[in-house]
């Protein structure tokens, strides 16, 4: 798989988790009514299947990998939907995280049995 297949996997997976963990969110602390858990949990069951879907042999990698990409698509969320720009913490944790998850992702492998 090409790397901008892996990256579109991942940013998938993002928003769909986003997504649905914000369903949960607006029901408990913003007061929306329960039907936004019928989307919120579609949505988290379509991040789980894309997760599947990354090119790792071993889940926790495909997990630990993902979790970069999922910091900045929670930032850009949080500027697009929330409203709230991300300060320059908010950022830097971003950049490291997202540095550390291309490492775990492209890293040339040996399989090692």
């Amino acid at each position: 798989m090409t790397s901008f297949g892996t990256l579109s996997i991942y940013m998938g997976a993002a928003l769909a988790e986003i997504a649905g963990c914000f369903a949960f969110w607006a029901w408990m602390r913003q007061g929306a009514s329960a039907l936004w858990l019928v989307p919120g949990l579609a949505s988290l069951t379509v991040f789980a299947w894309l997760l599947t879907l990354a090119p790792s042999d071993l889940a926790g990698r495909a997990y630990a990998a993902y979790g970069g990409v999922y910091i900045g698509a929670s930032l850009l969320w949080l500027l697009t939907v929330e409203g709230q720009r991300p300060d320059i913490w908010d950022l830097t944790g971003a950049v490291i995280s997202i540095l550390g998850a291309g490492v775990i992702l492209f890293a040339p492998r040996t399989l090692v049995s």
